[in-house]
């Protein structure tokens, strides 16, 4: 068992079912030109083993070294790839049949090849019949509990008997079918590891069972008032086991209705038959691709399950008048006014952010992005070949045991953990749970637990749970906010662990936010911090004798804008976001804006401004917004919007990243929780440009890179999956190589390296957490 377990990486507990000894082969189609059997590993195990999330299983098979040989691997130059791991999920087609010479096979379909490849995995012949008929079964008993998401102890052979396959040369249920109609290409979903191979499914014409459970009736309490327009188009639906589109219908009628109260529905259906009917809200998560004359939407059945739909219409000025009248629907639904009353500035605004667009990077740019990418590589590359055998083991290994309980054993206790302060000068990170502190050491691989700062008080004595912290003064202490008592902040001395003042801001101002007065004031002495209020923003001094607030500094506004976060720039320069979904951009306190962003509708829940005020990335809820504050025609071109208007025609077009639908039902139908985006971050650095971004909804964390959005890639982005949700993330300052995640329970830093691409796997199978 010692040395499966070295080399399974995975521990007996984790262990269901194992073949000590086989052979894997790719077997494929006898039309593929690549001819039709490849050994992939001469000597291989294979194991069934538990992942951290409940009813689901891995088929896992790992090459097995004899003695000394792996140590000759690792001195090679070439790229060894020692493992394949499957989720075990009925798409595979899992079975088992006898070869010629009477060995068995397991086999199971290679969901990202050509149809009809299959990998087989042949068992020794050493290999004894019951442990080959317990592994089989439970095969079986894995998709069971999978599909019906419980035990299998009172599974019968009946209920088994749905997952058996029989013969070697069985297709997949859905071969990859080029239709005549459409050549639409699909993000894929596939099971195999990312190595293996690139893919490019493409609809299929041939319409397999409606998945889930869809709905076209329209609730009682609901009847149209009016109708904004209609279209028509092909239907297709999204087949997560195979990984594309699947034609439906060849026509039908995409109808935006009316309801009163700022409510619209989506009809779709044919004369005869209807097919899907559904309020419109931001969680449809619409994509518009001009390229391929499309909108791809989710769908959510009143079960909870999710399913990703594509509209395709027959030219770009259908799509064009389906787009204005379903963002139309949307706007108003968010902003409770209607669309007429918007500028065409602002109309242009919001369709252009749902668009397939570029955001025409400038060649400064992108020869930025290119000189951090190569040092970057060359940091790496010394990096690389400076650690040891340990170090490297300590930062990679994806295979250490899943720790349920805090790795650290001394920040646990009542609470659960919320949010997450990123030192910058003294590489600490401080992890508020409940009403106390949790303090952390950055070492190079992960992060060390230092100390508790416990029972947080008032210097009134009174006990409070922070609902929002920020690190000031050299990191020295830590601001805290009462979510009980919105007129005052507290200052609290890290050195001692203690609150020490209590600062009122003011009788009449109730704090929303508050923020460094410029993005790196925070390493410096500086005393002064900006804050905002539902319609105000001003400077806080806490050196004055009784009302903290900055009067001279302080702009005020009439009417409630719902402001609802603020960030700044290296410069001191603002942005202030609203509930409404606005943004207004500032060079200093106490004057007008200088610029007025259109609301796209959602309330922005998170901002971020890169250090030289280029970029803003604002945050809402199914979305993050990327925004070039670069005034790039005219006679202000090459300033920001910060430090002059926008001409009337020139507003910047925003970015809008979104998760492609089809990911998004993926994780809906894994995890049961619809999207919900944390505050994205930049990586952020004195010296160093932003390159990355990072967010997470519910236990997925995100990265984009900054260099694929600016050329238009917007599904060039990378996930982490974990066991639970993930309450707060962010880089460790200074680089983005490395990303700080909050878990109810637990926190730690992960290497960028080990996000995946979004596919079948990686988005149904949590990784274990932090290894320490």
């Amino acid at each position: 068992m010692n040395f499966l377990k070295r080399v399974l990486g995975s521990s007996p507990k984790q262990e269901v079912a194992l073949i000590p000894s086989g052979r894997l082969y790719l077997s494929r189609s006898q039309n593929s030109v690549k001819g039709y059997s490849e050994c992939i590993f001469k000597d291989a195990v294979a194991v069934i083993r538990r992942t951290t999330t409940e009813y689901h299983y891995q088929l896992v098979i790992q090459r097995a070294y004899e003695e000394g040989e792996e140590q000759l691997e690792d001195d090679t130059d070439v790229e060894s790839f020692d493992e394949y791991t499957f989720l075990i999920d009925e798409a595979l087609n899992f079975r088992q049949f006898p070869s010629n010479e009477g060995q068995i096979i397991f086999a199971w379909i290679d969901l990202s090849g050509d149809p009809g490849d299959l990998f087989e995995f042949v068992c020794d012949e050493s290999t004894d019949g019951s442990t080959i008929e317990n592994f089989f079964r439970t095969a079986l008993q894995c998709q069971f509990e999978r599909k019906f998401g419980q035990t299998s102890k009172s599974a019968t052979d009946k209920d088994l008997a749905q997952f058996m396959h029989d013969g070697r040369t069985e297709s997949p249920p859905s071969p990859k079918v080029v239709s005549r109609k459409s050549s639409i290409v699909a993000t894929p979903l596939p099971a195999t590891p990312e190595k293996r191979r690139d893919i490019s499914p493409v609809i299929n014409a041939q319409p397999p069972a409606t998945p889930g459970t869809v709905s076209h009736a329209m609730p009682d309490a609901y009847s149209v008032k009016s109708v904004l327009g209609s279209d028509t188009a092909e239907l297709h639906v999204f087949d997560a086991n195979t990984g594309t589109f699947l034609l439906q219908e060849e026509e039908i009628v995409a109808t935006v209705q009316d309801l009163g109260g700022w409510k619209y529905w989506l009809d779709i259906s044919t004369s005869v038959k209807g097919w899907l009917g559904f309020v419109i809200t931001p969680e449809v998560n619409p994509v518009f691709n001009y390229e391929q004359r499309c909108f791809i939407f989710n769908y959510f059945s009143v079960d909870g399950s999710a399913s990703s739909w594509l509209l395709r219409f027959k030219d770009a000025d259908v799509l064009e008048h389906f787009q204005e009248i379903l963002m139309r629907s949307l706007w108003e639904t968010l902003n409770q006014q209607s669309w007429i009353k918007a500028t065409d500035t602002e109309r242009d605004y919001v369709l252009d952010a749902f668009n397939n667009l570029t955001l025409e990077p400038t060649p400064e740019d992108l020869e930025n992005l290119e000189e951090e990418e190569e040092e970057e590589e060359e940091e790496e590359k010394i990096a690389e070949q400076a650690k040891d055998e340990v170090q490297a083991k300590e930062f990679y290994d994806e295979d250490e045991e899943y720790e349920d309980e805090l790795g650290n054993g001394n920040f646990s206790g009542e609470g659960k953990n919320s949010q997450v302060a990123v030192g910058y000068k003294h590489d600490r990170s401080f992890v508020v749970r409940g009403n106390k502190v949790g303090v952390f050491k950055h070492t190079p691989n992960n992060l060390e637990f230092s100390t508790t700062i416990e029972n947080l008080r008032t210097p009134n004595g009174k006990t409070f749970s922070p609902s929002k912290v920020m690190l000031h003064a050299e990191d020295s202490t830590m601001i805290l906010q009462d979510p009980n008592n919105k007129h005052s902040l507290f200052n609290m001395d890290l050195e001692y662990g203690k609150i020490v003042d209590e600062w009122k801001i003011d009788d009449e101002v109730e704090i929303t936010s508050f923020t460094p007065s410029k993005k790196f004031s925070q390493m410096t002495s500086e005393p002064t911090f900006v804050g905002i209020s539902d319609n105000s923003l001003f400077r806080v001094d806490p050196r004055l004798s009784q009302s903290k607030l900055v009067s001279s500094e302080h702009q005020s506004y009439a009417t409630k804008n719902a402001f609802s976060t603020v960030a700044t720039s290296d410069q001191g320069y603002l942005a202030v976001a609203s509930a409404k979904g606005d943004i207004r951009l500032y060079d200093r306190l106490g004057i007008r804006a200088k610029t007025q962003l259109p609301a796209l509708g959602e309330p922005i829940i998170g901002l971020d401004v890169s250090a030289d005020g280029h970029w803003i990335l604002a945050t809402c809820k199914t979305y993050l917004l990327l925004i070039d504050a670069t005034i790039k025609e005219g006679k202000y071109a090459g300033q920001l919007g910060f430090q002059r208007s926008f001409g009337k025609d020139n507003k910047p077009r925003p970015k809008c990243l979104q998760l492609s639908p089809e990911h998004v039902a993926q994780m809906q139908a894994e995890t049961r929780q619809a999207l919900s985006f944390t505050q994205g971050h930049f990586n952020t650095g004195l010296n160093s440009k932003e390159t990355t971004i990072v967010s997470s909804s519910g236990p997925y964390v995100i990265t984009w890179g900054l260099k694929q959005i600016l050329k238009g890639d917007k599904s060039s982005y990378t996930i982490r999956r974990y066991g639970d949700k993930v309450a707060a993330d962010n880089f460790k300052f200074g680089s983005d190589k490395n990303v700080i995640v909050v878990l109810p329970d637990d926190v730690g830093m992960v290497s960028k390296k080990s996000f995946r691409k979004p596919t079948r796997e990686s988005i149904a199978t949590p990784v274990r957490t932090f290894g320490r």
